[in-house]
């Protein structure tokens, strides 16, 4: 792998990632599905890898890669802090002036009545995804295979439970297994354009690594406090959510220090 460019990886890792949405939406197709409890606790283990992976794989380097370029003190920690915050506002900007639809508390955003549910729906799992894919593609832009390896494997798992979720609420609305299931499938696919301009970017401009890789951070760290968290704690299952979210945060942890 090592002889591949960073982009390519960025790209083809983001594409992974992103396809295990489709795996992960498959059991739709056959049957019965896991119970709404059981779904908050996957979500809530999606939240978990997503933490996790926001400090260990982004804000850290993040950290370590302004130090290096620009010395011990305060300036490393203030860029981070600064493209955090700018990733945060970018995704909620996103969040705000994009019509779209949360499968519970409705239609967000500017009034859009020609929008077809439909792409309501795949709008807000746009929002949901590209920080995912630009996070991965900033992984392998940053340090090659083995930074971006962690990553795309951590951000894979955590799909996986998104994707049934997506699925799930699809079913609920009256759409057929085979439809709500390549919904659902299609959803991940946007990741491979976040994976490619994440890694484009930092490996064109290697003065701009801490800031993309805390920019991707935040933007992580918004999907999961406005998104996923709110949504695993919306039935009463907040004691599943929260083991999932334990689960996932130390699994990611363990996989970013033993790949990485």
């Amino acid at each position: 792998m090592d002889h591949l460019s960073p982009i390519l990886l960025g790209f083809l890792g983001s594409l992974a990632a992103g396809l295990m949405t489709a795996l992960g939406a498959l059991p739709v197709l056959f049957g019965r599905v896991p119970g709404r409890a059981m779904r908050d606790a996957l979500l809530g283990f999606a939240a978990g890898v997503m933490l996790s992976a926001s400090f260990f794989s982004l804000i850290i380097p993040a950290l370590d890669a302004g130090t290096e370029r620009y010395g011990d003190g305060a300036l490393p920690a203030a860029i981070v802090v600064v493209a955090i915050l700018l990733g945060m506002g970018l995704v909620a900007l996103m969040n705000e002036k994009l019509p779209h639809e949360h499968f519970r508390s409705g239609r967000e955003g500017p009034q859009s009545a020609s929008l077809r549910r439909i792409w309501l729906f795949i709008i807000a799992i746009t929002i949901h995804n590209f920080p995912e894919g630009l996070a991965v593609g900033v992984g392998f832009g940053a340090d090659g295979f083995a930074g971006g390896l962690p990553l795309a494997t951590g951000i894979g798992l955590q799909n996986a439970p998104e994707g049934l979720a997506v699925a799930v609420a699809l079913l609920g609305e009256g759409y057929p297994r085979w439809r709500a299931w390549g919904i659902a499938a299609l959803t991940g696919l946007v990741e491979p354009l976040g994976g490619l301009i994440g890694a484009g970017v930092i490996t064109v401009a290697a003065p701009l690594l801490p800031w993309g890789l805390a920019f991707a951070a935040g933007a992580m760290l918004y999907v999961i406090s406005h998104e996923i968290i709110p949504e695993t704690h919306r039935s009463g299952h907040q004691n599943k959510a929260t083991l999932g979210l334990a689960i996932g945060l130390v699994l990611m942890l363990f996989l970013d220090v033993w790949l990485g």
